[in-house]
């Protein structure tokens, strides 16, 4: 498996959530380039942020922040929030992000979920964030009547190659990530490459991901563990092989 660190943006700060609520917020650092730069240096492959303005907003709110976190992490780096429109995926495609993540649009609007992926391939992720197993969008606010396996199974038949699948009763409180629904998420999209995210927060909890047997769970997302220093990412690296 691979290992994530997770940027969340607020601000034009480094954040994390607690169940992804606006007003529960911690900050890390003023400084996501350099944040960056500091997990590419303690061995990450791979980038996982996120514009939360944008997510509550409906449109990405830090392409500066964003394209200045690309090249100082100069690898793999994927970006989700508020990309709901052509231009705003366009935008941040060509900010340098490998991969632009489409959340509540894929949902809400599969037409373009479909352009999207002819348009630009492998380069188009999904992002379901689900709670008790159903659909929510709009930065969490809203939770619909979808059930999350329902929209991974379409996503797949839509194209899509990556999705990130984030529980969000678990997201933030460091309490291990919804096994069950996970592995409904692979068996439901098994031509998707999976990201398991939320309450990922120590080297058992990459373990029991591990130990699912799904073959098509290739990535997990940290933060909060990370930030508070209850991990660390050479550890969880290790964990991963």
């Amino acid at each position: 498996m691979v290992v994530l660190p997770a940027i969340d943006l607020k601000d034009g700060k480094c954040v994390r959530l607690r169940q992804g609520r606006a007003e529960d917020v911690t900050v890390y650092g003023d400084d996501p380039a350099g944040q960056a730069r500091d997990w590419r240096s303690q061995g990450a492959q791979e980038l996982h942020v996120v514009d939360l303005d944008g997510a509550f907003e409906g449109e990405p709110r830090h392409l500066e922040a964003i394209k200045a976190i690309i090249e100082a992490f100069d690898g793999v780096v994927e970006v989700g929030g508020g990309i709901r429109t052509a231009e705003a995926l366009a935008a941040v495609l060509e900010a340098g992000a490998t991969r632009a993540i489409l959340g509540s649009a894929a949902l809400e609007n599969p037409a373009f979920l479909a352009r999207a992926v002819e348009l630009w391939g492998d380069r188009i992720a999904v992002g379901i964030d689900a709670r008790d197993g159903f659909v929510q969008t709009k930065g969490w606010v809203e939770t619909t009547a979808v059930k999350s396996a329902d929209l991974a199974a379409a996503v797949a038949k839509a194209g899509v190659k990556t999705i990130i699948y984030t529980d969000t009763a678990t997201d933030g409180m460091l309490g291990g990530p919804n096994l069950t629904q996970m592995a409904a998420i692979c068996d439901a999209a098994p031509t998707c490459q999976v990201t398991a995210s939320g309450g990922v927060s120590s080297t058992f909890d990459i373990a029991n991901l591990k130990g699912l047997g799904r073959a098509n769970l290739r990535a997990a997302i940290v933060g909060k563990a990370l930030y508070d220093g209850r991990a660390t990412l050479r550890d969880l690296n290790i964990a991963a092989l």
